[in-house]
């Protein structure tokens, strides 16, 4: 199993940031140290290249962005501040995700320690996301001949609706995304399907509520899924509202990552969101969807580098 990381998935956006950018480096450490990841298991993204952000953002956001040029408006909404490692990482963030995609079409699995930057939409960035990911790594597939239909399994707890709102013309993409209600954002977008959960959710009202709806995500016949395994369902997240169990986060992996490999459908993981008061639980948690894809799915050696 390969898995995309660069330790320049981190950027400075100050120590008091709501946002937990050490994770990335966190979960990477704790992975090799345990030896769930091998040094060679790990791949190194370089940039996303503009024309395929391009695919996905405007030009005027893109050469806004990447001249430090957004409004404070913009930077408001976004919720980050902009410097040049905030662009590189987002850039870096976007390719770690396409070449988890291209891992999982050949060998079943692969994952992004980074990604599912889901409220960024075509012409701005919103919730601490700069560039939907999950989009750019679709339309780059498809563009290249390797995939025609596509399925988004978002269980971040805040909905998807950067990625819903770019793919809602587009019927070859099945965007699912499983939410609190009561969550950010304020106005949803309209996903394929959407499946929204009150406040105080546990593990086994969401379980169940998974194994009621993710079977729709099959059957449009996606060529690959890109699953969101979000952090911030867990009990102690202090953005989430939700009171996911760290076993129950890791079941719902389980199910999810099953589903995909009982169908013969290739998966790719991104982190998505997890804003713990402890950043040990959200490390935790994102561990363990790499050791779920592990258990779930043979492991492979590093036979490549693409």
């Amino acid at each position: 199993m390969l898995v995309c990381y660069t330790p320049r998935y981190y950027a400075d956006i100050g120590e008091g940031h709501v946002f937990p950018i050490r994770k990335f480096e966190r979960v990477c450490e704790r992975l090799l140290a345990e030896g769930t990841l091998a040094p060679r298991d790990l791949f190194e993204p370089q940039p996303a290249a503009v024309e395929d952000v391009l695919l996905v953002h405007t030009e005027d956001y893109v050469t806004r962005l990447r001249a430090g040029a957004l409004t404070p408006r913009e930077l408001r909404r976004l919720g980050l501040p902009w410097s040049k490692a905030l662009v590189r990482r987002s850039f870096l963030a976007a390719a770690g995700t396409t070449g988890a995609a291209r891992f999982a079409l050949r060998d079943g699995v692969g994952s992004n320690l980074a990604g599912g930057t889901h409220h960024a939409f075509a012409d701005h960035g919103e919730g601490f996301c700069v560039l939907n990911d999950v989009a750019i790594a679709i339309r780059a597939l498809r563009r290249d001949g390797l995939i025609s239909r596509a399925a988004v399994v978002d269980l971040d707890v805040h909905q998807g609706n950067g990625t819903a709102t770019i793919f809602a013309d587009d019927p070859s993409v099945f965007t699912f995304s499983m939410h609190g209600a009561k969550n950010y954002p304020l106005f949803k977008a309209r996903s394929s399907l959407d499946v929204e959960l009150r406040d105080g959710t546990g593990d086994g009202e969401y379980l169940r509520a998974l194994a009621e709806h993710l079977p729709r995500v099959f059957a449009p016949a996606p060529d690959i899924v890109f699953y969101l395994g979000g952090a911030d369902p867990f009990v102690g997240d202090k953005l989430g509202r939700l009171a996911l169990s760290i076993a129950g986060l890791r079941a719902r992996d389980e199910f999810v990552l099953r589903a995909c490999r009982g169908r013969k459908v290739p998966v790719a993981t991104v982190m998505s969101g997890g804003y713990a008061a402890d950043i040990n639980d959200t490390a935790e948690i994102h561990c363990n969807t790499i050791r779920a894809a592990r258990e779930v799915f043979a492991p492979r050696a590093a036979v490549g580098r693409l």
